[in-house]
């Protein structure tokens, strides 16, 4: 199962960071995840929200560059260990994984989001493997 990811180019200056988050809240849209990695001259905002494509358009309607993306939200026993087993399914399937971020909400279990260079393969692996996968709405009411 896929999740649609947002990811927002926004110059690294002071600010910059609340109007786009301001322009998710007047919208109503809600950030279930967030990372924020930075250069000197700009950043990239990738979020997990409850309504991507409208997330986007609003940023767009406001001058924001963004992009959607699919990516896998994996759901792993919150726990020592349980983030290796995952990497090692993945790394033995010879996969590359671009970048990932956690994210934790019970006690019990955690969540990562892995973008990988194959999706399509990411997914049927984790399947295959007894790895579960959750999607945004499913996220929104944990």
């Amino acid at each position: 199962m896929f999740a649609k990811q947002l990811t927002v180019f926004i110059e690294n200056r002071s600010g910059r960071l609340s109007e786009v988050l301001n322009v998710l809240k007047e919208n109503d849209v809600n950030i279930l995840s967030l990372s924020l990695a930075d250069t000197t001259e700009y950043g990239l905002l990738r979020l997990i929200v409850d309504n991507a494509a409208k997330g986007k358009e609003k940023l767009s309607e406001s001058g924001f560059s963004s992009l959607l993306s699919d990516v896998s939200i994996i759901k792993i026993p919150h726990k020592v260990g349980s983030l290796q087993s995952l990497l090692k399914i993945i790394d033995d399937n010879k996969i590359n994984i671009e970048y990932m971020y956690g994210l934790s909400i019970e006690s019990d279990e955690a969540y990562v989001v892995l973008k990988a260079s194959d999706i399509q393969k990411t997914d049927k692996i984790l399947a295959d493997n007894g790895v579960d996968t959750i999607s945004c709405e499913e996220l929104s009411n944990i």
